[in-house]
């Protein structure tokens, strides 16, 4: 691929487009916005001029909504040799370029599996996609040469491609993704009109929780509308086991002991499916998840802190496997919380002790 033109310069076109340039692609950028055209462009991510022929491969990142109109108005301009779109529902946009008697043997749907709390072309970044899974979903009308432009994207943009059919995709992003930010966002609700006592004591548990809570409303209701029945119908499992937790937690408020005894019951069973599903959920590098052991160091919040900790866990000759920060309330220190293999805790304790850092023992 040497040309793209990149149709929409939000967080995922622009990071995109700040791949592929970053890789020797002559990247011309379109948005509906001129000035976010004009932004992404100032960021590295190619020229907001027009090309002045046909372009390799033509990437479309709008909202679902405007998918296939979007779409429909470049293959009859004819400004690429292939076609893809990046929106996160595949079924939809495939069903209206269907409709609307498009050639579709150029056009292929993908999405990848990355993304942020922020949007906009200013929170795009060259590495957003390196080793996240990029879904493919061709139709047997799909070109090869499409594909194997869309498997070169993927792969300029160090993604994992994932092959999947576009509605088994729909169903998919229903759970993983769609559903998680609709929970965390009522989660989150419940804090609007909370007491400021109680606010004050929210944790690392409730931040983990909530973090998506803060995506923009706007753009996760076009997401929504493009794919409302499969996650309506998970959210109707997510109801089920609430309703059945609810009743189980009034049961534990029983003066009868069989009652309770069925609370009890009630209350294990949601969290024991939960412990099982959450050792699901991939590990590192996309492997089977791994148990780490984890050693948690006081740090006071100074810069350089973090910084110096990592070296001396360097030092130690252990490898970081992963990293949380809880913050301290009302005070200018925190807790990080070191996940390593278990054979090395021993030695990276003793070793961060040695020199001076401050260990918090469960």
């Amino acid at each position: 691929m040497r040309t793209a033109l990149v149709i929409g310069t939000g967080l995922i076109g622009t990071s995109a487009a700040l791949a592929l340039a970053g890789r020797g692609v002559a990247v011309h950028l379109r948005d509906h916005d001129p000035a976010s055209a004009r932004t992404a462009a100032a960021l590295g991510a190619g020229t907001d001029e027009a090309p002045e022929g046909r372009v390799d491969l033509a990437i479309v990142a709008v909202p679902p909504a405007h998918v296939a109109t979007t779409l429909a108005t470049a293959m009859r301009e004819g400004v690429a040799r292939g076609y893809l779109d990046v929106a996160s529902v595949k079924g939809g946009p495939k069903r209206e370029l269907e409709a609307l008697g498009l050639d579709l043997t150029t056009y292929i749907g993908t999405h990848p599996m990355s993304g942020k709390e922020r949007s906009g072309p200013l929170a795009g970044s060259a590495d957003l996609f390196e080793g996240r899974p990029w879904v493919l979903t061709p139709t047997r009308d799909t070109d090869t040469e499409v594909l194997n432009l869309a498997l070169e994207l993927v792969a300029l943009c160090r993604a994992v491609p994932v092959v999947m059919d576009a509605d088994a995709h729909d169903r998919a992003v229903a759970l993983v993704s769609h559903t998680p930010q609709l929970v965390s966002s009522m989660v989150a609700a419940r804090l609007q009109e909370a007491d400021e006592t109680a606010v004050r004591l929210c944790g690392q548990g409730i931040r983990d929780v909530t973090r998506i809570a803060a995506s923009d409303p706007r753009m996760w209701v076009e997401i929504l509308s493009a794919n409302p029945g499969p996650v309506a119908d998970v959210l109707a499992g997510v109801a089920a086991d609430l309703d059945e937790t609810v009743r189980a937690l009034r049961s534990l408020q029983s003066s009868d002991e069989d009652k309770r005894r069925e609370g009890t019951d009630g209350v294990e069973d949601v969290l024991r499916r939960g412990n099982a599903g959450r050792a699901r959920v991939p590990g590192k590098h996309g492997a089977a998840p791994a148990q780490y052991e984890t050693v948690a160091v006081l740090i006071s919040d100074q810069p350089g802190e973090l910084a110096r900790i990592f070296a001396d866990a360097g030092r130690a000759g252990v490898n970081i496997e992963d990293v949380r920060i809880e913050h301290a309330t009302g005070q200018q220190a925190g807790l990080v919380q070191l996940m390593v293999e278990p054979s090395a805790a021993p030695t990276l304790g003793a070793s961060l002790r040695e020199r001076g850092w401050a260990l918090r023992t469960s």
